[in-house]
């Protein structure tokens, strides 16, 4: 005699509770790999931040090591065009700093421009976000007016404070302030070192990130090829 074998048929209770198991491990796993992706996300953002800062320091100490002052005039003082000059000035919360410098590369073909270029470095407001950012002003073409004209463009969003500072080769001491173009100031001289100190705001991690670096300027004498 034969005997058939009966299959159990699932209730709807227990169907319910397999569509909610497996719901459930669903979530948990999308959960976790939805906070790996945001953990990651985050590590780039502060990446990002780091590798902005850093870069920032490398452009400045690059383009610092290369400034100078020159007393060269044409005879005709009618044709006397282009200023030269290293300025610092204590600001709060960001200084600023115009000067000259041996820094520009000549990209195009027969362009009437030089390694000589006009650069500053100040904090300007975003006019969307309000933040303040650390910029730079270049201009290649030379004149009377050191610290205007050229172009700005971003190296820094979001800083808290731009610190710089001059070393004295005659005192050996650290000052707030440097003026190569007035007699109270440090007339036709420039600083040995430069350190510059930038902390920017980390709002992932409600911190902040401070840089800093020092940077020597070979070019000590103001140059002069004027025949004695």
């Amino acid at each position: 005699m034969t005997r058939r074998r009966g299959r159990r048929g699932f209730t709807l209770l227990e169907v319910m509770v397999a569509i909610a198991v497996v719901g459930l491990v669903g979530v948990l796993i999308y959960g976790a790999f939805s906070g790996m992706n945001k953990s990651r996300n985050n590590m780039q953002k502060v990446n990002d931040r780091y590798q902005q800062g850093r870069q920032a320091l490398d452009r400045m100490s690059r383009e610092l090591s290369g400034a100078y002052i020159s007393l060269h005039q044409p005879i005709d003082q009618r044709q006397y065009a282009r200023l030269t000059q290293f300025v610092g000035k204590s600001q709060n919360p960001a200084d600023r700093l115009d000067f000259n410098a041996f820094a520009h590369s000549r990209l195009e073909a027969d362009s009437h421009v030089s390694d000589q270029v006009e650069l500053s470095y100040f904090a300007s407001t975003d006019p969307e976000t309000g933040r303040l950012d650390l910029v730079r002003r270049a201009d290649k073409y030379l004149d009377m007016e050191p610290d205007r004209g050229g172009l700005i463009q971003v190296m820094v969003e979001d800083i808290v404070s731009f610190d710089v500072r001059y070393l004295d080769p005659t005192t050996y001491e650290w000052v707030e302030d440097w003026n190569s173009s007035q007699v109270a100031g440090q007339l036709n001289r420039l600083p040995a070192q430069v350190w510059i100190e930038l902390v920017v705001n980390d709002q992932r991690r409600g911190d902040t990130i401070k840089f800093a670096t020092k940077v020597s300027i070979p070019i000590q004498l103001p140059l002069d090829f004027a025949t004695k």
